[in-house]
């Protein structure tokens, strides 16, 4: 059997501060993002979203490529700031824009599938404190009743947040990512609020559920593979995959943070465990319809002799292990290329969930592009695309309950704190013509997409 079930999505992704530009137009104030970008040496060569691909503009054209290439489902993300300027405050002419892409989308029989939010924290209220107040959480929650307010009438499908694990641990842990803090203890908190802020959200959109409507958030997954067997090896594996994936899966899934995982990270002190209240895990364990996989790579890790030894990992609670360079093929963002980890990860997400309904929410790569009269010929992509969507038949075969899969992205876009180095998209854009041209990969995708079934 080639084919995928009845009704399964095929799509592309994209995120507000990545694709729209137009950061001054219709009122919309500032965000993390563009502090961040603004700050020197924070972003490559000092490049920000304020024009990125102009989707703001130019979206009629580029959900028109979308739906030229078969995609039936797009994945895009509101921006915060847009539709409250000051974190907030409603503004209608920042919902207008989202509800002329709605309607855009609806017209040319695509799937709006919206992300309520992709790391674009008004700035004011990272002024306030950002997502290690809990007060955020709070206004979170008020945010997605104000755009399902506007669009539920015509959007079913609905994501909270998108990857809480960058928005905490690289925003507030690492730094390398908006706002730029440097703090282990205060990642684990805005974690855990992101979270709670999820919950929120879920039960203030269930509140104004209409037939039909389904709601979900995107957890991105890193499988941890060992480089041995010994217990040393299997410890180093469970103490990455305890802090990459359990201790944001196994809260949604009503399970709780991982003891173990709690365990890890007591050491960066107690201001983790002070912010979970009594009745967070319960708001956090509300009820969704079907979880967002992100994935993109494994993680390969090896034990240290001193179990207590820093990881070169920067995560919170890593200690005793470090991550080896990753295994070629490589993608141009030095990323491994093992779509069988995809089959595994979907496999295991579904048994520990008890078969709740998955959707690969971003699945792609970065290679470097060019257009070449008027063709851009991205073979690795193609083979990427391909294997990747071959792993989830596999995992579907195998009894995994998946039910769409989104390639990220739809266009080349502003790669956060890379600028416009990496190249994902489907669709070739000139940054300093904005023209697009699409890619094979999206012609190889679209192709699969309508058949519903794998390439002979």
């Amino acid at each position: 059997m080639t084919e995928f079930p009845a009704g399964f999505l095929w799509g592309a992704a994209t995120a507000s501060y990545q694709v729209e530009g137009g950061v001054t137009e219709g009122g919309r104030g500032p965000s993390i993002w563009d502090t961040f970008a603004a700050t020197e040496g924070k972003v490559l060569e000092g490049a920000s979203g304020e024009v990125a691909c102009d989707h703001y503009h130019r979206y009629p054209e580029d959900v028109g490529l979308l739906a030229g290439l078969g995609l039936g489902a797009y994945r895009f993300s509101v921006a915060w700031p847009r539709v409250m300027p000051d974190g907030r405050t409603p503004s209608s002419s920042g919902l207008a824009f989202y509800d002329r892409l709605v309607d855009e989308l609806l017209s040319r029989d695509v799937v709006p599938v919206l992300t309520l939010y992709h790391w674009d924290l008004p700035q004011a209220l990272e002024d306030a404190g950002g997502w290690p107040s809990r007060d955020t959480a709070f206004r979170f929650a008020e945010y997605a009743a104000v755009v399902h307010d506007a669009l539920g009438d015509r959007v079913n499908q609905w994501t909270t947040v998108n990857e809480p694990f960058c928005a905490a641990f690289l925003g507030y842990g690492s730094g390398v990512h908006a706002p730029g803090v440097q703090d282990y203890d205060t990642a684990l908190v805005a974690a855990h609020h992101l979270l709670l802020g999820h919950g929120l959200a879920t039960r203030a959109l269930t509140e104004q559920a209409r037939p039909g409507h389904e709601f979900s958030l995107a957890l991105n997954f890193a499988p941890a593979i060992a480089d041995g067997s010994s217990p040393a090896h299997l410890e180093a594996a469970r103490k990455f995959d305890g802090i990459h994936n359990r201790f944001f899966l196994d809260p949604v899934l009503g399970k709780g943070y991982p003891a173990d995982v709690m365990a890890d990270v007591a050491h960066h002190g107690g201001r983790f465990a002070a912010s979970v209240l009594d009745g967070d895990t319960d708001v956090i364990a509300a009820a969704i319809d079907w979880l967002g996989v992100n994935y993109y790579a494994p993680a390969r890790v090896t034990p240290l002799a001193d179990p207590l030894a820093p990881s070169n990992c920067p995560l919170p609670g890593l200690r005793g292990l470090d991550v080896l360079p990753a295994v070629p093929p490589l993608t141009a963002f030095g990323w491994e290329q093992t779509p069988s980890s995809l089959t595994s990860l979907l496999g295991w997400i579904s048994t520990r969930s008890g078969g709740l309904p998955l959707v690969v929410a971003e699945n792609g790569a970065s290679f470097v592009d060019e257009v070449v009269d008027g063709r851009v010929h991205d073979t690795d992509r193609v083979a990427y695309l391909d294997s990747h969507v071959r792993a989830v038949h596999d995992a579907i075969r195998a009894g995994a309950d998946v039910r769409g899969y989104f390639a990220w992205s739809l266009l080349d876009n502003f790669e956060w704190a890379m600028g416009y180095s990496q190249r994902f998209g489907l669709v070739h854009v000139d940054f300093d013509t904005q023209i697009r041209t699409v890619k094979d990969s999206g012609i190889h995708l679209g192709r699969i997409a309508k058949s519903n079934a794998l390439p002979t």
